[in-house]
């Protein structure tokens, strides 16, 4: 019995990793209502609370173990593991760690971590889904590999660039062929279409994306002055951020999502 619960501990943890509170709380008063887990019917009414196919099917996993365990573990139970699970992540979630990211003259006073090894963490932490913002792409094969090795571990990959195609009189890279078609092929890409942007008048120039950032899990936030290039790893001066934990990272990866959803943001 015991070790039953600590399955279901260890399972609802990963899940309120993944979902908002707010749906994890739901979902615990949806296995309260309709009990019996083990029931198809059951399991079909109490995934019905959660918005998204996503959390329906991560949910669904964790539902699936529960019945496996069998009868012994009462939905009362599960409803309670996946509360403390919920206001665990939300304690950890306020715990915030900021340290400073350079690249740049070595400053012994100044304690920092190096852009490349800052931005190459939030990728390699990854579990379950990661957004990259970048305005310029080039020569970073570490990068794209560390992308190629997220999405083999079951990563969804969130690209947003500045537009592949040359605006008239910006000379941007071309992100996506320095990305490289291996991360293409395992990325969902979007970026600012010209008709969503706003004109200077009179120079007669549109606005540029012009965000560097990554995102792992709503848990890691790497923002920068570095665009993704070999020279901003390496003999510019850039300066970031590499936030661990607090709401902000959850906050940026939100404001992609609006978006996206409100269709500033395109797919190619």
């Amino acid at each position: 019995m015991i070790n039953d619960l600590v399955q279901i501990a260890q399972a609802a943890t990963l899940l309120a990793e993944r979902l908002p509170q707010s749906g994890v709380i739901a979902l615990a008063e949806s296995v309260v209502r309709h009990g019996r887990i083990e029931s198809t019917e059951a399991r079909a009414a109490i995934l019905k609370v959660l918005p998204t196919p996503g959390f329906r099917d991560v949910s669904g996993s964790f539902l699936d173990l529960c019945a496996a365990l069998g009868g012994g573990v009462t939905p009362e139970a599960v409803a309670a593991t996946l509360v403390t699970a919920a206001s665990a992540d939300a304690v950890y979630r306020e715990q915030q760690n900021v340290e400073m990211v350079w690249t740049g003259p070595e400053m012994s006073d100044a304690p920092s971590r190096s852009t490349e090894q800052a931005i190459l963490e939030v990728l390699d932490s990854a579990r379950d889904r990661l957004t990259l913002v970048s305005y310029a792409v080039y020569r970073i094969p570490r990068i794209s590999e560390a992308l190629v090795a997220a999405a083999s571990r079951g990563v969804r990959l969130r690209l947003i660039v500045e537009t592949p195609n040359r605006i008239e009189g910006q000379g941007e890279y071309d992100c996506l062929r320095a990305l490289g078609t291996a991360v293409e092929s395992v990325a969902v890409v979007y970026h600012w279409p010209q008709d969503k942007r706003t004109k200077d008048e009179t120079s007669g120039k549109f606005g540029i994306l012009h965000v560097k950032c990554a995102i792992a899990d709503d848990k890691k936030l790497f923002l920068s002055s570095a665009n993704l290039t070999d020279y901003a790893f390496t003999i510019n001066m850039e300066l970031g951020l590499l936030i661990t934990g607090g709401d902000l990272p959850r906050q940026v990866e939100r404001t992609f999502d609006a978006l996206i959803e409100t269709r500033n943001l395109i797919r190619l």
